[in-house]
């Protein structure tokens, strides 16, 4: 088999398109290329729907975490301590159970058991969770003489959230947020470790990874395969981040611009 027809034959199969059967024997390096990529597939999807979602629950808890009103105040508080306070290995466990007890009383349930669906809600409250902190610390720090600025020129309410403190949030919070998106992405590889099964051997990344540092007692050519996906991913976060830093710091003098930082998060 040519490295081309092992792309046709196992480049989606994670998402069950193509061949069924791994490979067995005489692992080559273009099918541990093909199927950690393929692999990917999942991570990329784990990562995009949940930072996309979490960040609209994030504004909304971040908001909330500012207000003065103690009943929308405490149960933000409360969101983001839960999550930020306990292992994201554990929240996919503490999930998983969850849902099954569920599914007996209500079998619309089921769906959630599922890595697709049940994984990606947790990583959506979590990486929630992480983002409403940041933008929490945002809206603290937005200069007073911005708002001052705003009522001056008579805009109040959603108008002035709109033009001038959300626009500032995002600004002051963006090179947090941009770590924040990157280690989401990295942590999409706890998803088929933790509780959620994996059905008919279709993985992500690490899954397929782990399976050929099993099958082969090598580990040192699927993980450094793997470490260089995540690497080309994470560069693409950066470049994409960091398109969206210029236009949110484009009104500013060049020398005042944010520049993005990655500080990976070592322990969460």
């Amino acid at each position: 088999m040519t490295c081309f027809d092992t792309i046709q034959a196992y480049g989606l199969r994670a998402i069950g398109v193509g061949e069924r059967r791994l490979p067995r024997e005489d692992f080559t390096l273009c099918e541990q290329f093909t199927l950690i990529g393929s692999g990917m597939i999942w991570n990329i999807y784990f990562g995009l729907l949940a930072l996309c979602a979490g960040f609209f629950l994030a504004t909304a808890v971040a908001l909330g975490k500012t207000s003065s009103n103690r009943w929308l105040r405490k149960p933000s508080e409360w969101f983001i301590f839960v999550f930020r306070g306990s292992p994201l290995f554990i929240q996919f466990f503490f999930a998983y159970f969850f849902f099954l007890q569920l599914k007996a009383p209500l079998p619309v349930f089921d769906v959630f058991t599922a890595a697709w669906a049940g994984a990606l809600v947790v990583l959506f409250f979590n990486t929630s969770a992480y983002t409403g902190e940041i933008f929490y610390g945002a809206l603290q720090s937005i200069p007073k003489g911005e708002v001052e600025a705003a009522d001056a020129y008579g805009l109040s309410g959603w108008s002035r959230f709109r033009r001038v403190i959300w626009p500032t949030m995002l600004r002051l919070a963006w090179p947090g947020y941009t770590n924040e998106a990157i280690f989401l992405f990295h942590a999409t590889t706890l998803v088929f470790f933790s509780a959620f099964p994996v059905r008919g051997q279709r993985g992500d990344a690490l899954y397929y990874a782990n399976y050929f540092a099993d099958k082969t007692f090598n580990p040192f050519i699927p993980y450094p395969i793997l470490a260089f996906y995540f690497i080309l991913l994470t560069l693409l976060v950066i470049g994409l981040f960091g398109l969206v830093n210029r236009r949110l710091n484009r009104h500013l003098p060049q020398g005042a611009r944010t520049r993005l930082r990655v500080k990976p998060n070592l322990i969460r």
